[in-house]
């Protein structure tokens, strides 16, 4: 795991649905894993939000706690 991509998840915002706006780090794990089933975008935001999904599923969202 890179600590560039973890950096992303606290920078980069949902560009557009229900949490538009909203940090990507942020977002409810119902959320993420709704993504999980249906399918991540394609791209860079399909990645971090599968990345995101992977933290919140594991119980590992405190790796972001030091980043903040």
């Amino acid at each position: 795991m890179q600590a560039e991509k973890l950096a992303l998840l606290l920078t980069r915002e949902m560009p557009y649905g229900k949490y538009k706006g909203r940090v990507l780090a942020d977002l409810p794990g119902h959320y993420l894993g709704w993504f999980a089933r249906e399918g991540f975008p394609k791209g860079e935001l399909g990645g971090l939000l599968a990345l995101m999904y992977e933290l919140d599923h594991n119980n590992l969202r405190s790796l972001l706690d030091p980043l903040r």
